[in-house]
């Protein structure tokens, strides 16, 4: 609640008068929602015993639901999510280092939204070719930093998905990365500019990557058999944009082969072989793989996989957003505890399980006295042990295939008509 409330002081939204729903009642249930997918907005605040008592004590009506959010607004609740993610982020990918380096991983996704006129003019959808328009539903486009190996949120960035792209979204993102930290990122954010004012912005601010089949280098020295020191020319158009770069770099380049599949090449700016033997780097950049399945925790499981977020407005939609990632640190921060608590990786902690604990914990606790709450508290070790899972099995490889055959019917998409 201390951290709710200054949220509300720093972003003057606090209540000025009673109201059923007040400021930080409100900022509660932006967070509650976005965990409790089962049920509709009004049964969570009332339900959660987040409304005041009225004169008839009747349950909160859906307008005024929406009213308080309207004068929350969006700016506590990102405060709220931000703050979170700077607190619990970061503590955890503190204490599970790899070679003295907190291990972070940075990807971009998109959320569907309400297929609104306000919300298909301000997010834009994906295009489906000349003659089909646009996607069924408007999009949001996110960008997540995560501390890889407990899966917490550390920031987000989110704009429209007409307007944006990943790699617009990702400096700010990468600012709040701390010093002696290794970055893992998907090869889409293969660029000079980014990565070496990453690495210019701290102490030991380090990133990994896979090469595309198009990027080239040359070889300035050779580590050991498929390990190379390389250097690489920054573009023209990134030096026109930003001067200070220089008209080359350097990386290293390790070539691997894992059977069943073709070579890669993976390129980090941590170029000391001694210090940061390439067997580890390479087992290492299959973690990038935990933010894959961050994403797929957040859309699938916290919000059931319903088509879309609840909200009608481009504000409310972000406003939404970032009570997902407070609820979805919420979760993940029970499943580091968890984990510690059995002397467990936090990865050994079922999402799932964490994720309805958490809903039945908030409903008995609204209106539970103490003695429920007492032998709550007594029960939490036997579901601790619930939350297990067993270990991962390494060498388990898929294809990748399509899981469900698509329609054969027309989709339905938006139309528009010569004036």
């Amino acid at each position: 609640m201390a951290w709710i409330e200054a949220s509300l002081a720093t972003t003057a939204t606090a209540s000025e008068r009673e109201r059923r729903l007040p400021a930080p009642a409100a900022l509660l249930l932006v967070v509650a929602m976005g965990v409790m997918r089962d049920r509709a907005i009004a049964d969570v605040a009332n339900d959660l015993r987040l409304v005041r008592s009225g004169p008839d004590d009747a349950p909160l009506r859906s307008n005024a639901i929406s009213a308080a959010r309207a004068r929350l607004g969006e700016a506590p609740v990102a405060d709220l999510a931000a703050h979170s993610g700077r607190v619990w982020a970061h503590a955890a990918a503190d204490a599970q280092r790899w070679r003295g380096l907190a291990v972070y991983g940075l990807d971009g996704s998109t959320l569907r939204v309400a297929d609104t006129p306000a919300n298909r003019a301000y997010f834009g959808g994906q295009g489906a070719g000349p003659t089909r328009g646009t996607s069924g539903y408007p999009l949001a486009r996110i960008v997540v930093l995560m501390a890889l190996r407990s899966h917490l949120l550390a920031a987000l960035a989110i704009d429209s998905y007409r307007a944006s792209s990943e790699l617009r979204l990702t400096p700010p993102l990468l600012a709040q990365v701390p010093d002696a930290s290794l970055t893992i990122l998907d090869r889409n954010f293969l660029s000079a500019a980014l990565l070496l004012r990453h690495a210019r912005g701290g102490a030991d601010r380090h990133w990994l990557l896979r090469a595309k089949s198009t990027t080239r280098w040359r070889r300035v020295q050779a580590l050991a058999p498929g390990d190379d020191l390389i250097e690489m020319t920054v573009s023209s158009k990134a030096r026109r944009r930003d001067p200070t770069l220089p008209r080359t770099w350097r990386g290293r380049a390790i070539r691997y082969h894992r059977r069943g599949f073709r070579p890669q090449v993976v390129l980090t700016s941590l170029l000391d072989p001694a210090r940061w033997p390439a067997r580890e780097l390479v087992a290492l950049y299959h973690e990038r793989w935990e933010c894959e399945l961050g994403l797929d925790e957040l859309k699938t499981e916290q919000l059931d996989r319903d088509e879309t977020l609840r909200s009608k407005a481009p504000w409310s939609v972000r406003q939404e957003v970032w009570g997902l990632m407070i609820g979805y640190n919420l979760i993940r921060r029970r499943a580091v505890a968890c984990a510690a608590a059995q002397g467990v990786p936090p990865m050994r902690i079922s999402f799932v399980v964490m994720l309805r604990q958490l809903r039945d914990r908030w409903v008995i606790l609204a209106i539970a006295g103490p003695e429920i709450v007492a032998r709550l508290d007594a029960h939490a070790h036997q579901q601790r042990r619930r939350a297990r899972l067993p270990p991962r099995r390494a060498t388990r490889q898929y294809p990748r295939a399509v899981k469900l055959k698509m329609s054969p019917y027309a989709r339905k998409r938006p139309i528009t008509r010569a004036a």
